[in-house]
């Protein structure tokens, strides 16, 4: 593709963000190489790629990569059986290093590689030997030191060059600060020159210390001396500093051995390193701009669904839909300056371009993309001085370039076709140029001012007329894409709404003629009733995203009301257990006195302490007090609001007064016959919403836990059962939750993995580790 319209595109942008997500050079130089291909297996290929490197993020967070220098040289050397520098050394221990913790980051034993096909090829091509990077770690400290133990040999010089150092520093020491020479130091110091130790001597006492002078200061001032009784101990120093710069380098040549053999698998390893790091650059950069993998299609056509600008900012950018190729090969956008014409083709020629060299685009999903065989931009002015082009001869140029090379496979993008000119010269060649590209079965966007290519539009097979909405109130554009109806002019609006004389504006009415205004008009209305469409299906889509909340909050209810009125039955059970069970101790001690009892009067004093015992039964003080205030039986009617005092609720009648002075009434799911004298006005819905509600968030908040256990469940069972433990979570302000699942298939841990990765509450989640139950649990965050 030619980089020109790349360029056009900023597609160039796109690179240097990519870039920054690359660690190593070498994948940054593959990134600086990436441009669109015309292949569509081989942006499958590149696609795929990319969604296994982002799914592999979410299933088990982002791999850690080095930078790594260029071994070009070292490998040369070590073809030639050199020895290596320590930090060519420690480059090429780094590259085993780093190809091992990729090894192991990719074979965890939750992850399926039959995932990830693309990346398990490249992960398993790596070479790996750790005893090689760990020897040459042991040896080596740092890029200028070498360890002590690297060799016994080393050890033994280092030890005998710190005692004969330390013995030389003592003696010139003692000289220093003797009284002797106290006199003649310039600075009590002993210091270095020319790899020998001396000491600084005032200038005019040079004479009086012999020795051998290596260096006199700056302003001559001081002279470095080597007294002769340290002489034959420094020779003895430097001879041992020899000793072990032979010996460090046969070290190195030992290390540069273990490489010998594996010049091949290095060169490998760097080459794949490179590609992972660019693969995951990719993945990381689809994260960053919030972008999906598109379809690859067959069928020449082009799908974007709510496809942003990635280099806009995502909370201020205009989504834009466009299907183009289906029902038509042509579109035309109109509309004002400023409006997003412009913006609405390089969005949808970028985003070509990204798919096409394997990028995930800032849309929708099932968003899909054709692959062409080049993509044409002439958007932009780029008239020359120099060149003696004007605004209308670069334009042209640009056309001749795409008449002569495009084909039936390509996609054209046109700024502003036929500006620059005679009006209708520019209109009527411009019709005749969109009309070729139809004529050779390429897709085309042009964007335009001229009336007659709208009119044009309007009336002909294969093209398609858009506009982008404008505001006349606020006399600013909206930046929405409107496809199906041309943009209508608003010259005259905008002039009037900005305060020119009316007079101008009729006479400038006047000189329309009546097709003219007949168009104009009929533009308008098509334009406001597709604009009050719009607006309409915006409201209804509102109105279903509101349904839609209020259809899960009813069933959370639901299931609040049906655990409710399975804690009344089961309270209920309980109360009458303990009830029967009180009730057979009394009979049982009744029966048991009667036994004892000698006459009737015995009998009736045991049968009145009974009935005191029923009379003393109270309700418990903690329960509500209910109210008193009766319905009339009158005005007990199917589908009025009561409250039922025996159980505290709410209630709808559901049939009218029996004989038996009952009523149906519907608490919750459960229907059940009320006495009407346990019936009472209804409690106020907002009181006791506002009580249900506070009491209910105190009560998730006391007793939230912060695991769940759903192992013995199938997906959708523990599906239901996490969906909940994570709102109650959410309600009492935990961070982190564990969802115990097991370790099993993995088919329920994949399952629960797929919900979390779209549930509002969570932030991120991973599986446990060492201590944490490992495969078998994964640790929630929630925001």
């Amino acid at each position: 593709m030619n980089h020109n319209y790349l360029k056009k595109l900023e597609f160039y942008k796109i690179i240097e963000l990519l870039k920054q997500f690359c660690t190593m050079m070498q994948a940054k130089e593959l990134a600086s190489q990436l441009l669109p291909s015309n292949k569509i297996n081989e942006v499958k290929q590149l696609l795929q790629e990319t969604s296994e490197a982002v799914n592999l993020i979410y299933r088990n967070s982002t791999p850690s990569f080095y930078e790594i220098a260029d071994i070009t040289i070292d490998l040369k050397k070590l073809e030639s059986n050199s020895s290596l520098s320590i930090k060519s050394l420690l480059n090429l221990a780094l590259i085993f290093k780093l190809s091992q913790e990729l090894k192991d980051y990719f074979n965890k034993d939750f992850l399926d590689i039959t995932d990830y096909p693309t990346l398990a090829n490249l992960f398993s091509e790596l070479y790996t030997n750790k005893k090689i990077y760990e020897q040459i770690y042991s040896c080596i400290l740092d890029e200028n030191t070498i360890d002590d133990k690297a060799s016994k040999t080393l050890q033994s010089i280092r030890h005998q060059k710190r005692h004969l150092e330390q013995g030389i520093k003592s003696q010139l020491n003692d000289m220093i600060h003797s009284s002797a020479y106290s006199k003649y130091i310039q600075e009590p110091i002993v210091t270095m020159r020319h790899n020998r130790f001396v000491i600084p001597i005032k200038e005019e006492y040079r004479s009086q210390v012999k020795g051998f002078i290596h260096d006199i200061s700056n302003a001559g001032s001081t002279v470095f001396i080597e007294p002769l009784s340290v002489f034959e101990k420094n020779n003895e120093l430097n001879s041992i500093k020899k000793e072990e710069e032979l010996e460090i380098e046969k070290i190195l040549q030992e290390l540069s051995k273990l490489f010998y053999p594996y010049t091949k698998e290095l060169k490998t390893n760097i080459d794949i390193l490179s590609k992972l790091d660019f693969i995951f650059a990719k993945a990381k950069f689809s994260k960053s701009i919030h972008a999906t993998t598109p379809i690859i299609n067959t069928q020449k056509e082009i799908h974007l669904k709510n496809a942003v600008h990635p280099l806009l900012e995502r909370s201020s950018a205009v989504p834009i839909s466009i299907d183009l190729g289906k029902d038509f090969s042509v579109l035309l956008i109109t509309g004002p300056n400023t409006g997003g014409k412009t913006v609405t083709l390089k969005t949808v020629g970028l985003l070509t371009c990204m798919s096409c060299s394997g990028l995930n685009i800032p849309c929708d999903e099932n968003s899909s993309i054709y692959v062409f065989d080049n993509i044409f931009a002439d958007i932009g002015d780029e008239q020359s001085i120099v060149d003696s082009l004007s605004t209308f001869s670069s334009h042209i140029l640009n056309i001749v370039d795409i008449t002569n090379t495009a084909t039936e496979n390509s996609l054209i993008l046109l700024d502003e076709l036929g500006s620059g000119t005679d009006p209708l010269e520019g209109a009527n060649l411009a019709i005749s140029i969109l009309d070729y590209f139809k004529t050779i079965g390429c897709l085309t966007i042009a964007t335009t001012h001229y009336q007659e290519l709208k009119q044009y539009a309007l009336v002909t097979d294969g093209f398609e007329n858009a506009s982008v909405e404008f505001d006349i109130n606020t006399l600013s554009p909206t930046y929405r894409l409107l496809i199906g109806i041309p943009g209508k002019s608003n010259a005259f609006d905008i002039s009037e709404k900005l305060g020119l004389n009316m007079s101008i504006i009729n006479k400038a009415k006047s000189f329309m003629t009546s097709n003219q205004i007949d168009i104009e008009n009929l533009l308008k209305n098509i334009y406001d009733d597709k604009s009050l469409l719009e607006r309409q299906k915006q409201d209804i889509s509102q109105e279903l995203e509101k349904v839609t909340s209020l259809r899960k909050s009813l069933e959370k209810d639901s299931m609040k009301l049906k655990e409710q009125e399975k804690d009344l039955i089961n309270n209920a059970k309980i109360k009458a257990r303990h009830i029967l069970l009180e009730a057979k101790e009394d009979a049982n001690s009744l029966l048991k006195d009667m036994k004892n009892l000698s006459n009737s009067k015995d009998l009736n004093s045991l049968r009145n302490q009974l009935n005191q015992k029923i009379k003393d039964i109270k309700l418990d003080s903690s329960s509500p007090t209910l109210p008193k205030n009766n319905i009339p039986v009158d005005d007990i009617k199917p589908n009025m609001e009561v409250f039922v005092t025996t159980l505290n609720q709410n209630g709808i009648v559901l049939s009218h007064v029996s004989k038996s002075n009952e009523v149906q009434v519907q608490v919750g799911h459960l229907k059940m016959n009320i006495p009407i004298t346990d019936l009472s006005k209804s409690v106020s819905s907002t009181n006791k919403n506002i009580s249900s509600s506070s009491s209910y968030a105190m009560s998730k908040a006391k007793n939230a836990k912060t695991d769940i256990n759903v192992i013995g469940l199938n997906v959708e069972e523990a599906i239901f059962v996490v969906d909940k433990f994570l709102d109650d979570s959410s309600l009492a302000k935990l961070q982190t939750v564990r969802i115990v699942h097991g370790k099993g298939t993995g088919k329920l841990r994949n399952g629960i993995h797929t919900f979390l990765k779209n549930h509002p509450h969570v932030k991120s989640f991973r599986l446990g580790t060492f201590g944490e139950g490992e495969m078998g649990v994964t640790i929630v965050e929630l925001y």
